[in-house]
């Protein structure tokens, strides 16, 4: 754990210094695109953050590569030099488009290039899911999983980049819940070593996330603009991707768990998918949206949820917490759950589930709160009804 937490710590220092440096160069070369139609905010800010997160991770990986510890996740060591590439080459595309706006066509054909390094360069894919002893026997089938998935948590993790410290805390908090588990995983198969590729990654992507957020916070200095939400969804994914070859097929067997522990033998697939519910949400939402107006799925629109969070009545910062909010209360309790079986807790389940259902009552409660407010306010300032058009 101890090296766990040096990596958080480091990349967090490195990240927050390069943060600065990327914010005051953006600020010198006037490097920062003008206000969009779309936009929350009102005056123009540097989007180039993505540099200094996707340079704080490589730091990070370069250092794990000469620690002894992280030694096998470098056996053998095309995995993270994929990795490295796969990040790479977002990062340099995001930049591009936050600069001079890409066409959509050519960042998908990026984000699909990018999974293939990971999926073929690297060999990080999806071979078995918990149902049983379920395994994907055709490498092709798995390759292409493997990039879908990739890609789908990519646009997730980029559709709701659109208010102050929204992405880095959302992600700080998902990846937080991730290591935990990936880390009690670990130690639960017994695997001889607790150092592997999934907790080192969420390890990372924890300290990017801190050391990035203080210049991200609302009133934000810096926006970590595509290529940091694209190299952080990647990541994201294949850190979750990772997790899946840590267990056997067998060993997801429900006799051989037993039947209160069912619920760990989805957790692979099930946790991973819930720790990031929100933008996958969003990310459905919107291209059901555009497809039903017949416009491109990556079409740019302001009708995401933190979008209807501020025409709820939210101000910026508050429309943040809730769903940083969301973010704990879900995958906390399938993580509560899921340890409350594993360590025989009284009830269980019953900790997590309770959790769960009294979190997610508090959050709509405090989602819905303000339009309540501003229809009374506007209710008896004007009690004549209006038809609405």
């Amino acid at each position: 754990m101890k090296q766990y937490l040096f990596t958080i710590i480091l990349t967090a220092a490195i990240t927050f210094a390069l943060t600065w440096a990327v914010w005051r160069l953006s600020l010198r070369f006037k490097l920062y695109p003008g206000i969009r139609e779309r936009d929350v905010h009102t005056t123009p800010t540097p989007r180039l953050g993505g540099v200094a997160i996707f340079l704080g991770i490589a730091a990070a990986i370069g250092v794990s590569a000469a620690n002894p510890f992280f030694a096998t996740m470098w056996m053998p060591p095309q995995t993270m030099w994929s990795i490295l590439a796969a990040s790479l080459l977002i990062a340099i595309i995001g930049v591009v488009d936050d600069l001079w706006d890409l066409d959509w066509m050519i960042k998908l054909g990026a984000q699909f290039l990018a999974a293939a390094i990971i999926t073929v360069g690297g060999g990080l894919q999806i071979l078995s899911l918990p149902f049983g002893d379920l395994i994907v026997f055709s490498s092709w089938l798995s390759i292409t999983i493997t990039m879908f998935a990739i890609v789908i948590v990519m646009n997730a993790v980029n559709f709701i980049d659109g208010l102050d410290g929204l992405v880095a805390g959302v992600c700080l908090i998902a990846n937080g819940v991730f290591f935990a588990y990936s880390y009690i995983l670990t130690r639960d198969t017994g695997a001889s070593s607790y150092f592997n590729l999934a907790s080192f990654l969420a390890a990372v992507l924890i300290g990017a996330c801190l050391g990035f957020l203080p210049f991200n916070w609302s009133p934000a200095k810096l926006f970590m603009g595509d290529s940091g939400a694209l190299v952080l969804g990647l990541l994201m994914a294949t850190s979750a991707i990772a997790v899946t070859g840590q267990l056997e097929p067998s060993a997801l067997d429900p006799e051989r768990l037993g039947r209160s522990q069912l619920l760990g033998a989805f957790i692979p697939i099930l946790l991973p998918l819930l720790v990031v519910l929100l933008p996958l949400l969003d990310f459905g939402l919107a291209v059901l949206r555009r497809m039903n107006a017949g416009k491109s799925p990556f079409s740019p629109d302001r009708k995401h949820l933190h979008h209807r969070m501020l025409d709820l009545g939210h101000r910026d910062r508050d429309a943040v917490l809730i769903f940083y909010a969301w973010t704990a209360v879900i995958s906390l309790a399938v993580l509560l759950m899921y340890v409350g079986a594993r360590e025989d807790w009284p009830g269980q389940y019953v900790p997590g589930v309770v959790f769960g259902v009294v979190g997610i009552v508090a959050c709509l409660i405090i989602t819905l709160s303000p339009t309540r407010r501003r229809k009374s306010a506007a209710s008896a300032s004007d009690p004549t009804p209006v038809e609405s058009p």
